[in-house]
């Protein structure tokens, strides 16, 4: 497989960076991605991924990108084969996230020519995949952690761009990236169940408007 076209790694990872979140779209009802993308837009997010446990998620991925409109991102999330890299890169996604770190998902993402986000949990791990290739390193998950965690590991490993995810909020957003986080990956509360199943996309803008003012407010400090 070659590389596919588009912006290469350097510029989907500053992409990802300087957006600060990767909103994790992790739904029952594929219907809906598109509304649900277009209200995370409207709240200034640019990363969008879309999971594998979303009902046909390549063809919700491949829908999506053939109307993403210039300076947004998109990936699939919960990938844990390299022949699901291909598959959702040939659909149209520029980054993959997983769960976990596989070296040979991480090498897919290479040989593709798209960004690279693996689940971690220790520090073993963490440098085991940035050293592997990785973009990010998503540590998952950051509930059990805390923004002291990224900060503790950062202190003799400040090369490793780690990405929270699981138990960030829009509103506590900013502590992680005060912390030292390059990003951050928000899921349910930022893409609520309920908001989705009644069609509720203020809500969704009102929340991804505020997990980016809560990052813009950390990196001034």
């Amino acid at each position: 497989m070659t590389s596919t076209d588009g912006p290469g790694r350097a510029q989907i990872a500053s992409t990802i960076e300087t957006s600060g979140v990767i909103a994790v779209i992790r739904i029952r009802d594929a219907a809906k991605v598109k509304a649900v993308a277009d209200a995370l837009m409207e709240g200034g997010i640019r990363a969008l991924e879309v999971t594998m446990t979303v009902p046909d998620a390549v063809a919700s991925i491949r829908s999506l990108a053939a109307t993403l409109p210039r300076g947004f991102l998109l990936g699939a999330g919960t990938v844990t084969d390299a022949a699901t890299v291909h598959a959702v890169v040939d659909a149209g996604a520029r980054f993959v996230v997983s769960p976990v770190f596989r070296r040979e998902v991480v090498r897919a993402c290479l040989e593709r020519g798209v960004a690279a986000v693996p689940g971690c949990f220790s520090p073993t791990e963490i440098l085991d995949a940035h050293d592997a290739g990785a973009d990010f390193v998503k540590v998952f998950p950051a509930t059990m952690l805390g923004p002291q965690f990224i900060k503790d590991v950062r202190a003799p490993l400040p090369q490793v761009r780690l990405v929270p995810t699981g138990g960030v909020t829009p509103a506590n957003a900013g502590d992680w990236i005060r912390a030292g986080a390059a990003a951050v990956g928000i899921g349910s509360a930022l893409v609520d169940t309920a908001a989705v199943d009644r069609g509720d996309w203020k809500t969704i803008v009102d929340r991804a408007r505020t997990a980016i003012e809560s990052i813009a407010a950390a990196r001034k400090t």
